[in-house]
C-alpha cells in the first residue's frame, strides 16, 4: 500500500473515460466524462441514443483498438469494425460486452460448456470417478474419446417419416418425391429418374424392397446419364446430409417447415440422450455418473459437488497423462480456473492422491454464481440455444465473475430482462461485485431498482430518434430524482391498481399441464380481459402459456425471437408499408411501382440496392463502405429524380415513423404507421435494417402486424423489455384498447406496473425449476396484494404501497 501522503502520479490522472463529439447514429455531438471503476447507468426513452453511446461508441472503439493489435493475418479471421463517428475517445480500457444476443443454435453447446462448469466437472470425474476410465476427454461428448458412437455426441437420433417425403400412389416420373428440392423437371429429379436403379414409371407402392432401399437410402453413387457422370443419392440420405446436418435455425423457412413435419427427433437409444459413451457413463462418484450430475438442477448440483472428497481414490493410476490442460474437442476445454491459484498445480500433478480441492472450490463458485444470478433452475446439460436472451446474458456474466482480470470495462444491456423483482436485488449485488473488483461497469437499464445503485447516471433524450441524442442529465441518483427530465419525473411513478376489473367473457380451460417443470397444472385462462402471468424465473410461465395456449386457433403470439429476413429487410418491407408507398410514388410520377423497390428495377446496380459495397482485401480484413454510386441511397439517380410532395423514395425511407405519419396522413400507409406508433416505435426509421432492432423492438413490430389480423387472443412475452418508464403507460393503454376491441390479452410479465393494471393474475412458483410449476394464485391483483403471501404478492404490495390484509383503494 502506498503511503497516504504519496503525491499523485500522472498515471493516477486517468480516472475518467473522455468522450468528445460522439455522433454515432442519432447522437448530437455528445461530449461527457464517464468515471472509471464506478457503476454508471444510462437511462432514456427507447431510441434516445443509449446504445449508440455505450455500445456503438465506447465499447466499439475499445474492441476495434484491441483488434488492431493483432497481426493482419489474425485480423483477417476477425469481424471488420469501423471507427465510430466521434472526435476523440481517451482513457479507454478493454471492453467486454455482455449483451442479450442468444448463444446460437449449436447443438453441442450447453450451459455447462458455455460457463466452463462442465470442463471442471469432467476433470473431477477423471480424478474421483470409479472405475477410472481415462482423462477428462473421456467424459466429453465433443471428443471422440467420450462421445456416444451412435449419435456422435448429439444425444438424439432422427427418424424420417417416409410418408411425408414420398407419395407411393405416384411414379417417380409423376412426382412421387414430395420433399423440397425434388420437384418434377428439377435437376435432382432428373438424376433420380435416369439413375437406372428402378423403373421411373412404376408406382412406388409396387417397388421391391431393393428398389425402395435404392430410392430412399442408397449412399452417394456415380451413375452415367447419357454422356454425363452424375452423383445419385437416396432421398432420405440426401435429406439427412443436406438438411439434418445443419442447425434448424439456419434452414430456409420452407425447409424448416418440411423438417418439422417429416422428421421425428428421439433420444438416442444407445446413450439414453446423455451424449456419452458407455465407458464414461460407467464411472461414478457417490452413485452418480457425469450425465446424472449434468442433468441435476444447478441448485441441487452445487451441494453435491461441495460434499465431494478432497483426494482421488487409491486405485487411481500413479500419474496423469498430462492432457488435462489441453483437452480438445469442445469449446469448454482448457482454462477452467478463472485465475484460481491452484489451477496450474492441479492440471500438472496427477498422481494417486491428487488434491482436487482448488478445482472443486472453483466449480462450486461457478455453480453458486449461477444460483445467485437467478439461474439455479437450469441444468448443465441444457442446450445453450434454448436459453432466452436474458438467460443467455446472465450465463455470459458468470464467466466474468471469477475472473482475475481487473480494470476492465463491462458493458451490460438491460441485465434485469426476464428477472422477477425478487431476483433483481441479487443481480444488483453482482454488478456491484464487478465494480468493487476495480472494474468500470456501464449498464443500459430502465428499472428504477438498478438506477438506484448507480454511482453515476447519464440520461439521454429528451425524445427518440432525431428528437433524442442529447445529454439531459449527468450526475448522481438524488440529482436525477430532483431533475425535471422525463426519467427523473417517472422514477417515483407508480401505476395504480384498477378500481374495477373487467368481467371475463368465458375461459380457456387447461388441464393436466406437465410440460417441463409443470406439475399437472389445471387453470382457467379468462377471455375478454387482460391476464398477466407472473412468477420467478423458471417457475413455468412460458411452459404453461406457450405450451398450452399459443398453438390454439385465433391465438397470435408476439415474442422477442429474431425476425427472419435478409439484410435488405426493414420495417417498411416487413409490415407491408412499402407497398402503398411505392404505389403513391408510381401514381404521382406515372411510372411502374417496381422502380421504387431497392430489391427490384430501381436498385443501384453498383451495390444491388444494399447501399454498401463489400471489399475483399485478401489477407487483410474485408471492409464495407458506402456505395460511391448511390451514396448509400440504394436507388439509381434516375429513380431519385421522381418525387412525392418534394421527397424522393430514399428520403421517405429515411424518415422516422412519426415523420412518415405526418407525411402520409391518410390511406393504408397511415393505418400501418398508426399501429407502429401505437406500439411505441415512432422513432424507428422506415428503412432501418431489421437486424439492428432489439428484442423488445422486434416484439412490438410483430404486435403491430398482428393488430391488423383478426384475432381473439394475443399472447405477449415481456412486452416492457426495452421500454422507458414513461413508455410503459403507453403500452398499458394499448393493451386496454386491444381488450376493449373485444380481444383477450395474455401477458407474461415481471413489471409491477403491468401486474397492477391487470384484470386477472395467474401466479406460478413458488421457485424455479423443480421448485416451481405450481399455480399459487389466480384472481384480481387487489386480492393478490391483500391476501397472498407469494413473492409476487410481496413485491406488488410494496409497489402499490399497501399492507398485507389491508384493502387497496
Amino acid at each position: 500500500m502506498p503511503a497516504q501522503n504519496t503525491p499523485l502520479t500522472p498515471a493516477d490522472s486517468h480516472s475518467v473515460i473522455e468522450v468528445r463529439g460522439a455522433r454515432e447514429n442519432n447522437l448530437a455531438d455528445v461530449s461527457l466524462d464517464l468515471p472509471k471503476r464506478r457503476l454508471t447507468v444510462f437511462t432514456g426513452v427507447s431510441g434516445s441514443g443509449k446504445s449508440s453511446l455505450v455500445f456503438g461508441t465506447v465499447a466499439a472503439e475499445s474492441q476495434r483498438l484491441i483488434n488492431e493489435t493483432y497481426t493482419t493475418f489474425v485480423q483477417s479471421f476477425m469481424p471488420s469494425l469501423g471507427r465510430p463517428d466521434v472526435d476523440s475517445l481517451r482513457n479507454l480500457s478493454a471492453a467486454i460486452v455482455v449483451d442479450q444476443e442468444r448463444m446460437g443454435a449449436n447443438s453441442r453447446s450447453t450451459v455447462g460448456t458455455a460457463t466452463d462448469a462442465y470442463t471442471m466437472l469432467r476433470i473431477l470425474f477423471s480424478r474421483l470417478g470409479t472405475p477410472y476410465v481415462g482423462p477428462s476427454t473421456a467424459f466429453s461428448f465433443n471428443s471422440t474419446e467420450g462421445m456416444c458412437a451412435e449419435c456422435e455426441g448429439l444425444g438424439r437420433t432422427t427418424t424420417v417419416d417416409t410418408g411425408r417425403i414420398v407419395d407411393t400412389g405416384r411414379s417417380v416420373r409423376e412426382g412421387a418425391i414430395i420433399a423440397p428440392g425434388f420437384a418434377v423437371e428439377s435437376w435432382f429429379w432428373q438424376v433420380v429418374v435416369n439413375s437406372g436403379f428402378f423403373d421411373p414409371d412404376k408406382k412406388v407402392r409396387d417397388f421391391t424392397p431393393e428398389e425402395w432401399d435404392a430410392l430412399l437410402y442408397k449412399p452417394m453413387t456415380k451413375v452415367k446419364v447419357g454422356t454425363s457422370n452424375l452423383t445419385y443419392e437416396g432421398v432420405v440420405a440426401r435429406i439427412r446430409r443436406t438438411y439434418l446436418s445443419k442447425d434448424r435455425e439456419a434452414l430456409q423457412s420452407h425447409i424448416r417447415e418440411f423438417v418439422d413435419r417429416a422428421v421425428v427427433y428421439t433420444d438416442c437409444p444407445a446413450c439414453g440422450g446423455s451424449r456419452l459413451s458407455q465407458a464414461a457413463l460407467s464411472s461414478r462418484i457417490d452413485g452418480r455418473n457425469i450425465a446424472d450430475c449434468a442433468a441435476l438442477q444447478i441448485s441441487d448440483l452445487a451441494p453435491f459437488v461441495r460434499g465431494l472428497a478432497d483426494t482421488a481414490p487409491d486405485s487411481r493410476p500413479p500419474s496423469g497423462d498430462g492432457r488435462e490442460s489441453g483437452d480438445s474437442g469442445d469449446r469448454d476445454s482448457g482454462d477452467w480456473g478463472s485465475g484460481d491459484s491452484g489451477g496450474g498445480e492441479l492440471h500438472a500433478s496427477g498422481g494417486a492422491q491428487a488434491n482436487v480441492t482448488p478445482l472443486r472450490d472453483a466449480l462450486c463458485q461457478t455453480l453458486d454464481s449461477l444460483v445467485d444470478i437467478g439461474l439455479g433452475y437450469l441444468s448443465l446439460d441444457r442446450p445453450a440455444g434454448t436459453l432466452s436472451g436474458g438467460e443467455a446474458q446472465r450465463v455470459k456474466m458468470v464467466r466474468h465473475l471469477g475472473s482475475s482480470l481487473t480494470d476492465v470495462t463491462y458493458v451490460f444491456d438491460e441485465p434485469t430482462i426476464g428477472l422477477h423483482p425478487h431476483d433483481i436485488q441479487r443481480m444488483n449485488e453482482l454488478l456491484l461485485l464487478l465494480r468493487d473488483k476495480g472494474n468500470t461497469v456501464l449498464v443500459v437499464e430502465h428499472k428504477p431498482e438498478v438506477v438506484a445503485i448507480a454511482d453515476h447516471v447519464v440520461d439521454l433524450g429528451p425524445g427518440a430518434g432525431t428528437e433524442g441524442g442529447r445529454i439531459c442529465y449527468e450526475g448522481d441518483v438524488p440529482g436525477l430524482r430532483a431533475s425535471p427530465t422525463l426519467t427523473g419525473r417517472h422514477l417515483h411513478h407508480r401505476a395504480r391498481l384498477r378500481e374495477t376489473v373487467r368481467e371475463p367473457k368465458g375461459a380457456v380451460r387447461i388441464t393436466g399441464a406437465d410440460l417441463h417443470n409443470l406439475k399437472n397444472v389445471e387453470v382457467d385462462i379468462p377471455l375478454g380481459v387482460l391476464t398477466v402471468v407472473t412468477g420467478v424465473a423458471g417457475s413455468g410461465k412460458s411452459s404453461l402459456i406457450h405450451g398450452y395456449l399459443s398453438g390454439r386457433d385465433g391465438v397470435r403470439v408476439a415474442d422477442q425471437s429474431p425476425i427472419r429476413g435478409s439484410r435488405r429487410s426493414n420495417p417498411a418491407t416487413y409490415t407491408g408499408l412499402l407497398g402503398p408507398i411505392r404505389t403513391a410514388f408510381a401514381k404521382a410520377n406515372g411510372v411502374k411501382p417496381a422502380l421504387f423497390s431497392a430489391n427490384s428495377a430501381g436498385a443501384c446496380p453498383n451495390c444491388n440496392g444494399i447501399g454498401l459495397v463489400w471489399t475483399d482485401l485478401a489477407m487483410m480484413a474485408g471492409v464495407s463502405s458506402v456505395c460511391e454510386k448511390c451514396e448509400g441511397k440504394r436507388f439509381t439517380p434516375a429513380v431519385l429524380e421522381y418525387t412525392l410532395r418534394g421527397k424522393n423514395i430514399s428520403e421517405v425511407l429515411g424518415m422516422s415513423v412519426a415523420e412518415a405519419a405526418a407525411f402520409f396522413p391518410t390511406g393504408q400507409a397511415a393505418t400501418i404507421l398508426g399501429r407502429l406508433g401505437d406500439v411505441g416505435l415512432s422513432y424507428l426509421r422506415l428503412g432501418q435494417p431489421l437486424n439492428t432492432l432489439s428484442g423488445g423492438e422486434r416484439q412490438r413490430l410483430k404486435l403491430a402486424i398482428h393488430m391488423a389480423e383478426k384475432a381473439a387472443t394475443y399472447v405477449l412475452d415481456e412486452p416492457t423489455t426495452g421500454l422507458h418508464l414513461a413508455d410503459v403507460d403507453q403500452l398499458l393503454a394499448l393493451l386496454d384498447r386491444l381488450v376493449e376491441d373485444g380481444n383477450s390479452v395474455v401477458v407474461i410479465e415481471h413489471h409491477q406496473a403491468v401486474m397492477a393494471h391487470a384484470d386477472w393474475i395467474i401466479d406460478l412458483g413458488p421457485g424455479g425449476g423443480h421448485d416451481g410449476g405450481e399455480v399459487l394464485f389466480t384472481g384480481p391483483p387487489a386480492a393478490l396484494v391483500t391476501s397472498s403471501r407469494t413473492l409476487t404478492a410481496q413485491y406488488l404490495r410494496s409497489y402499490v404501497g399497501a399492507e398485507a390484509g389491508q384493502p387497496v383503494g
